[in-house]
């Protein structure tokens, strides 16, 4: 049974809004647990789609897991059998491409499915691919699975990647630990969530240096041991709701952010002409959005690498430019399938002109109204709610599951503010 948004909008929305746990963070550092037969906790999960998937996965391998709280796991990867993977619940997600690293580094083979995820273009796993044969593993290709062996296991080497993919860049972190000697990756991302998951590697024993920049050495062991772990809050969860806050025209304190994840969009934002506060810094950090005094005009918004402006946030900057004066570039170069939700946007009665398939021209202010528009993505989706509650009368969101795979009960959180949305099944 599907699930769709209702949404009354054209309110402008008022009071303290959480951030939770980052997805992005939390399915990798599920799939490190894998690295060790030792017992691990993580604590602060997001109670989102993705992770649920993630854990399933693993309890399916063999995992024992044991909840110990509404957001804390224990985990024992101690009795894993690498051939129960099930293709299926593969496809689910993008993330599940996390699991290479940890079970060929320790189990010396692994055969997986191709992985799914979002509708956004195309996203070869050729960057992993090229990773894991410079490690010394073999890697060939059947129809819809992967098979990839290391009959005399991984070996230290200097993995230069071919762009600045996050997942593999996590993926050569984690088998990397799990290989004695000396292991540099060149061209790394540092996005915060890679930075999380190299603590939580640091953590199980690894020793790892240079984390937060585009070159990393890792020095392996042949045994990991367990650790206890925190996710880091969300910053692309905190960059949507600054950013809803701007865009109803509403006075937001957004809770559970470090402003250091966010310092160019803050920049930008200020830029823009949005007045807000940082009212308290550090991994709790919270910023407090206030009612716009003015009007907010935007010239270009182009995504980059950590630490520009991420991909993720694109589509909720987009929204945002509909409410701007002016003209407004939106440049994505990294993902051709970024610009869908511009359709539903032009639908909702946005001026919104797709020069290719990474570019856009949004021209502003422009009233938007409510009418039945589709979720393409989860990042994309969630930019459609904001959209939906800038709007003049009812909105509703079909492909609510693909925002449930990051947003843990985003509506509740939205009611909060005073947002009129409501979930309903078909």
């Amino acid at each position: 049974m599907t699930e769709k948004f209702i949404i009354q909008g054209g309110k402008p929305l008022e009071g303290e809004i959480e951030v939770g746990g980052a997805k992005n963070a939390a399915t990798p550092i599920l799939a490190a647990t894998l690295l060790t037969d030792k017992e691990c906790e993580i604590a602060n999960l997001p109670l989102v789609e993705d992770v649920f998937r993630m854990i399933e996965i693993l309890q399916e391998l063999g995992a024992d897991i044991i909840w110990r709280g509404a957001r804390t796991i224990k985990i024992s990867c101690k009795n894993i059998d690498p051939s129960k993977i099930r293709p299926e619940l593969v496809k689910k997600m993008r993330s599940s491409v996390l699991l290479i690293g940890p079970l060929i580094s320790r189990f010396g083979k692994v055969t997986i499915s191709k992985p799914g995820g979002d509708i956004i273009g195309s996203r070869p796993i050729d960057v992993h691919l090229n990773a894991f044969r410079t490690l010394g593993a073999e890697v060939s290709e059947e129809q819809s699975l992967y098979h990839f062996k290391a009959k005399k296991g991984l070996k230290p080497a200097r993995v230069i990647l071919k762009e600045f993919s996050v997942t593999a860049t996590e993926n050569a972190l984690m088998a990397s630990s799990l290989i004695p000697g000396k292991t540099e990756i060149s061209i790394a991302a540092c996005e915060p969530h890679v930075q999380d998951l190299a603590l939580f590697l640091k953590k199980m024993g690894a020793k790892i240096k240079g984390e937060g920049s585009h070159n990393i050495q890792i020095f392996g062991k042949e045994k990991l041991k367990g650790a206890s772990h925190a996710i880091i809050y969300d910053p692309v969860e905190a960059g949507n709701y600054i950013i809803l806050a701007a865009a109803t025209k509403g006075r937001v304190t957004v809770k559970n952010v470090n402003p250091l994840h966010l310092e160019l969009v803050l920049e930008k934002l200020k830029d823009f002409g949005l007045d807000f506060k940082i009212i308290k810094s550090g991994r709790k950090g919270a910023i407090l959005v206030e009612k716009p005094t003015g009007i907010l005009k935007m010239d270009k918004v182009q995504t980059l690498i950590y630490p520009g402006i991420p991909t993720d946030l694109q589509s909720a900057f987009g929204v945002l430019a509909t409410q701007a004066k002016g003209s407004t570039l939106i440049h994505d170069p990294l993902y051709e399938g970024r610009l869908k939700y511009l359709e539903e946007l032009n639908k909702m009665g946005a001026k919104i002109i797709v020069a290719d398939p990474h570019r856009a021209i949004i021209n502003g202010p422009t009233p938007l109204y409510g009418t039945e528009i589709n979720s393409y993505d989860l990042r994309s989706g969630v930019s459609l709610i904001i959209a939906g509650l800038v709007a003049r009368g009812k909105t509703v969101i079909n492909g609510v599951y693909q925002i449930d795979r990051g947003y843990e009960k985003i509506e509740q959180k939205l009611q909060k503010l005073g947002a009129d949305i409501k979930r309903v099944k078909d």
